[in-house]
């Protein structure tokens, strides 16, 4: 696993980086003119091998980690596979991931559903069946972990606090972050973190993945392919999103914001070994989309 940084990050979000946003004027309410930062996004065409598989919709960094993750969740990309090689050409806007197994999804493209996700997030039909052999191992979470976790993301600079209309993910081990990444989709910021899983060969069995985003049954079945035992997220659950996680056995906890969560599904991983007497509520500065509705 690469070094960690002085603050305990392996990668985490530059919302100073140039490439990411844009300084757009306008007006407020009042009819003033303001100048703000707005997230950029990008078309990246993704091609394994040969074979053209999709365009997605993206702030641009961490491509090869994107593209791999991506592969690795539709199951067209095999966690065995040998990555021979990743080609990013930043003018045509392609990465190609080539391996050393010969690979064929014509059939399988055709019949993708589309999903709840933001900015074209897709799931294909047979990854259910891919599922079926997913055991996750054992783990635990203790609470004092859930909050220290939760205050350190809420509290990293990032391009959400800089200038929203974005997701974030984040891997963790414990109470410490490891990789937080944004993405204008949740989904991509889920595969990014997958293909650095898959490229760098780290372990999921002791991590817990948390995310901005809804747990729907993509994000619950992308945790699972992972093979990460906790998912946590500050927003709300989809019925079948719940399903899925229970069947799973996976630790299924949501609206964690501040004191607070509820868990839905594998509830026996979790340790309440925290005074909530000494946990504060979520400072209103780093309140984010479903903060209000929810509570």
């Amino acid at each position: 696993m690469p070094a960690k940084k002085k603050d305990g990050y392996l990668i985490q979000p530059d919302p100073h980086d140039p490439r990411l946003t844009e300084r757009v004027s306008g007006i407020d309410q009042t009819g003033q003119p303001i100048d703000t930062s707005v997230t950029v996004e990008r078309a990246l065409t993704i091609f394994l091998n040969s074979q053209e598989i999709v365009t997605a919709m993206t702030i641009g960094d961490y491509p090869d980690y994107l593209a791999i993750g991506y592969l690795l969740n539709q199951n067209m990309l095999l966690p065995d596979d040998v990555v021979t090689k990743v080609d990013y050409d930043e003018d045509l806007a392609v990465v190609v991931v080539r391996t050393k197994r010969k690979t064929n999804y014509e059939k399988k493209l055709k019949k993708k559903v589309q999903t709840s996700g933001c900015a074209q997030g897709t799931v294909f039909g047979d990854l259910m069946e891919a599922l079926e052999d997913v055991k996750l191992p054992d783990a635990e979470l203790r609470t004092s972990w859930l909050y220290a976790l939760t205050n350190k993301i809420n509290t990293t600079p990032s391009l959400y606090l800089e200038a929203g209309a974005i997701h974030g993910c984040v891997l963790a081990v414990k109470d410490r972050p490891l990789v937080y990444m944004e993405d204008v989709g949740r989904h991509n910021a889920v595969d990014k973190i997958a293909g650095w899983m898959f490229k760098h060969r780290v372990r999921p069995d002791d991590k817990i993945f948390y995310t901005t985003g809804r747990l729907t049954s993509e994000m619950v079945i992308k945790t699972l392919r992972m093979g990460i035992p906790i998912l946590v997220s500050r927003s709300g659950f989809t019925a079948w999103g719940v399903e899925l996680a229970r069947k799973a056995n996976l630790t299924l906890i949501g609206r964690a914001r501040g004191k607070r969560f509820v868990a839905l599904a594998g509830e026996d991983r979790i340790v309440f070994d925290q005074d909530l007497r000494f946990v504060e509520e979520e400072s209103s500065k780093h309140r984010r989309k479903a903060a209000v509705h929810e509570d």
